[in-house]
């Protein structure tokens, strides 16, 4: 276990890492002793700009993949030419993610959001799981406090993002980790100052609904910073038990909230399903 919290020696492959959080966490694991990371996204130039900046500090040590993680090829594509370049895989960052309900664009939406991850953390645990050969290994995906709350202007991604964590806490229930080795972590990350909270207008399901939902965010004390969110981040990886959920909002510490999502499915089973 302290193996897994430690950045050291380790192959990251992050998606949506050409930008946004998902570019910070590729430099603070770099910075922190990763042996390579590979940064996976659909904007090819902003991403290979991107890994240049790191090669100059961090000399052969990032790579860029060009993957569309709503296609499935592309997906097996660049899993694969990221074990082609480094041999292992230990820590899966499924960080894409895309903040848009709109009529044209939900179904793309919901793929990356959604079935994406599904994809990467499937093909990592058949990579990472030590009952078939594998080292074990960290496999973190990015949820949203949107899981947690009711927004009726964005109800397809807080139902992806519900789903995200539904399928961590699922997926690592016991006696999984001690089988296979791999640690599942799920992080709940609120508004965050950081282009996916740009334009809502233009991405809600329905504009007449969308009002009143801005009307509720429309604080800047609710928006937390960019370095808050990685700070909270990375206190999940070092200290994250196997199964466990954390929540990272309002430039708080990250804070494990599994005992509270576990309390609410437990008091339903107790009520319902005895």
């Amino acid at each position: 276990m302290t193996s897994q919290s430690e950045a050291q020696y380790k192959v990251f492959l992050i998606t949506g890492g050409a930008s946004g959080l998902g570019a910070e966490y590729a430099k603070i694991f770099l910075q922190l002793g990763a042996k390579n990371v590979a940064v996976l996204d659909i904007a090819e130039a902003v991403g290979k700009t991107f890994v240049a900046s790191l090669n100059e500090k961090y000399p052969v040590k990032a790579m860029f993949i060009k993957c569309d993680v709503s296609k499935e090829d592309e997906i097996k594509t660049a899993f694969q030419q990221v074990l082609d370049a480094n041999k292992r895989i230990d820590v899966i960052i499924n960080n894409a993610g895309i903040f848009n309900d709109s009529p044209h664009l939900w179904r793309t939406a919901s793929d990356v959001n959604w079935q994406g991850v599904v994809s990467f953390t499937l093909k990592g645990m058949e990579h990472m799981r030590k009952d078939k050969g594998g080292t074990g290994g960290t496999i973190i995906n990015i949820s949203s406090a949107a899981a947690l709350l009711k927004c009726p202007s964005f109800p397809m991604y807080c139902g992806a993002k519900l789903a995200v964590l539904h399928f961590g806490q699922t997926l690592s229930v016991p006696p999984f980790f001690d089988r296979t080795g791999i640690r599942i972590l799920t992080i709940c990350i609120g508004p965050t100052l950081t282009p996916i909270v740009d334009n809502l207008h233009e991405r809600s399901l329905d504009t007449t609904l969308v009002e009143t939902y801005l009307k509720t965010i429309d604080d800047p004390r609710l928006y937390q910073r960019i370095d808050s969110a990685v700070t909270a981040f990375v206190k999940m990886f070092q200290e994250g038990e196997p199964g466990s959920i954390w929540l990272s909002i309002n430039n708080k510490p990250g804070i494990d909230i599994t005992s509270d999502i576990n309390q609410a499915f437990d008091e339903f089973k107790m009520k319902w399903l005895a």
